[in-house]
């Protein structure tokens, strides 16, 4: 169970209607399901990542399409605006088979991987972040090497994440919205 499946059995809100009702959005909507269908490993650890994020007053997003339309696992904006994407990997083969991670370095002022504490993480490039995490929560072991965004990429990731959270609030409160 993910924090935001916490949240929605107090507001009495049927996730898996929500998830459905996001699914269906045009592609420009910029947004995805919160972690639906990941394998048990993948949510566990993009929840401790999140709670680890929102512990740095960071606002995140789960699963946000890229403008390359890549998918980032998840992406946190700072107070200050700086935006970090984190992959999130759940065992070796999901790592051996991914070759998209490194064109997400053209959206995100850093870069890290998530991993969960068992996770052979000594294969992971030593030239991004990384994260250990579990569902209770996260710890920095390594800081991603910083690189500023062009300030129109910025700009253009700013707005792309506020819609896609101003999206995924509209669907949580209306979720028949996507029929309209």
């Amino acid at each position: 169970m993910t924090a935001v499946d916490d949240k929605a059995g107090e507001t009495g809100i049927d996730m898996a209607e929500a998830v459905d009702a996001v699914a269906d959005l045009p592609a420009d909507a910029c947004v995805a399901p919160v972690v639906a269908g990941r394998d048990a490993t993948t949510r566990e650890v993009c929840r401790g990542v999140g709670r680890l994020l929102r512990a740095m007053s960071f606002a995140i997003i789960t699963e946000l399409v890229l403008p390359n339309g890549r998918r980032a696992d998840v992406v946190g904006l700072s107070p200050s605006g700086d935006i970090w994407i984190v992959e999130v990997k759940s065992c070796l083969d999901d790592l051996r088979v991914d070759v998209k991670w490194p064109e997400y370095r053209d959206y995100s002022d850093a870069l890290f991987f998530a991993v969960s504490p068992e996770f052979p993480h000594q294969v992971l490039p030593e030239d991004t972040g990384l994260i250990l995490a579990d569902r209770y929560g996260a710890e920095i072991v390594r800081e991603a090497p910083q690189t500023r965004l062009p300030a129109a990429r910025r700009k253009a990731m700013t707005l792309r994440f506020a819609r896609a959270a101003a999206f995924s609030l509209q669907l949580l409160a209306d979720p028949g919205l996507e029929n309209s």
